[in-house]
């Protein structure tokens, strides 16, 4: 290293001291270790978690399962049938409604979000007492995507229902037990929910979704990006983020 900096190697020497290193051996095992961290992938992550806490430490069952879930979850879905999916949310033609349940709701917002702001078109169905209402405007061939886990909620079954007689194409983004909707869909997406916790988890289904706006976004391309630039520059007028001149 001395070589390449063109000095002497004591003067390296005394550099690697002032940096806080004893020698050129611990400089070397500090870049190592540094550069194994930037590479690394989720397994060797989650190994460094197992070194530092106890085997039967909350962070590491939960680590296990969830990144077992979502394996299962890639595993076992079908990429026919999320090319299928991305197809029918980028045809502007059909138009695209949202919904979700009591905790899939944040889920649903989400992903409207991201919809709304690719392609025109897209809403978010609201609370089980207002609903019906969109359905007034809903036609055959529209998409109603239902995010909806156990336990399966009554009136996002009724809403799948309601959409399916009308003609439209239902997709839920369900659980490993399935929500009932998925006997009135032709896709149907399950994530692997179960952890150790009281509580099951939904990261699986963000993980589907993310992938499917992933896919939508590249293939409306031309017209997502004029649609953020023109949500930028009202972004620009409310002041709605902060700006550094």
């Amino acid at each position: 290293m001395a070589e390449k900096a063109g000095v002497h190697t004591p003067t390296a020497g005394r550099m690697f001291q002032k940096l806080g290193f004893s020698g050129y051996g611990q400089l070397q095992a500090t870049l190592r270790d540094e550069l194994c961290e930037m590479i690394s992938g989720p397994v060797a992550k989650r190994n460094v978690w197992m070194e530092r806490l106890p085997e039967g430490h909350v962070l590491n069952r939960f680590a296990r399962r969830t990144l077992e879930d979502q394996r299962r979850t890639i595993d076992q879905v079908d990429p026919d049938d999320i090319d299928a999916l991305c197809r029918l949310l980028a045809d502007r033609d059909r138009r695209t409604f949202v919904a979700g349940g009591r905790i899939t709701g944040t889920l649903a917002r989400y992903f409207y979000l991201h919809l709304q702001m690719m392609r025109p078109d897209v809403r978010l169905m609201p609370s089980a007492a207002s609903w019906p209402h969109d359905l007034l405007d809903l036609n055959a061939g529209d998409v109603l995507v239902v995010l909806d886990v156990r336990r399966h909620e009554d009136a996002t079954l009724a809403m799948g229902q309601m959409c399916h007689e009308r003609g439209a194409e239902v997709v839920p983004v369900t659980d490993q037990w399935r929500s009932p909707i998925h006997r009135v869909a032709r896709l149907t997406f399950s994530g692997r929910i179960a952890v150790p916790s009281a509580w099951d988890w939904v990261a699986s289904l963000l993980l589907l979704t993310e992938c499917v706006i992933a896919s939508v976004q590249e293939t409306l391309w031309t017209s997502v990006r004029t649609r953020t630039d023109d949500l930028e520059a009202a972004f620009d007028v409310t002041g709605l983020f902060r700006k550094f001149e």
